[in-house]
């Protein structure tokens, strides 16, 4: 696995384990790829699984090296049955470590298409709220798209925040 996105230098996760952060988001990739390649062959799918390290995140991906069709059908509508696989992914993993799983998956680079489009997304709202100096409201999403948003907003220089229940709840960017 490469580490390609890891910043920090590898801390001690803890005294008992003396693994380092680094090592066990590795060793939660590694459980991660193998139930999801078991779930690949279930379903007589073919991908293959990248892995990497991303800040405090394992990041798992199931690509595939021809037409990406065939991995829809575990996307599923705006990513509904991603979110449901990636939920069964972060359960295998704390079946295996004892330890709740920050894990990320994608297939089919849904996820990195989404995360684009929603930083996109809160760049403009930020630029609506510094032109009108209103707060700008959203429509009501997931936590992931959220978070992009959210971290988006933060990188135009505005604040902004989550209001409402889920699933209506929804960021509010603030005008300076």
């Amino acid at each position: 696995m490469t580490e390609g996105t890891t910043s920090a230098v590898e801390v001690e996760a803890g005294a008992e384990s003396g693994e380092s952060v680094v090592a066990r988001l590795e060793r939660e990739g590694d459980i991660a790829a193998d139930y999801l390649e078991g779930l690949l062959d279930i379903a007589d799918l073919d991908g293959d699984i990248d892995m990497d390290v991303e800040g405090d995140r394992a990041l798992v991906s199931i690509v595939s090296d021809g037409s990406d069709r065939t991995l829809q059908r575990l996307v599923g509508q705006d990513g509904e049955v991603l979110e449901a696989l990636q939920e069964l992914t972060r359960l295998a993993v704390h079946r295996e470590t004892g330890e709740r799983s920050r894990l990320m998956l994608d297939i089919a680079g849904f996820r990195a298409r989404k995360r684009s489009e929603l930083a996109a997304l809160g760049a403009e709202a930020a630029e609506k709220a510094k032109s009108t100096g209103e707060q700008v409201k959203l429509r009501p999403m997931t936590p992931f798209e959220r978070k992009v948003v959210h971290d988006a907003v933060a990188a135009a220089g505005l604040r902004s925040e989550s209001e409402g229940e889920e699933p209506q709840r929804c960021v509010v960017v603030l005008p300076s």
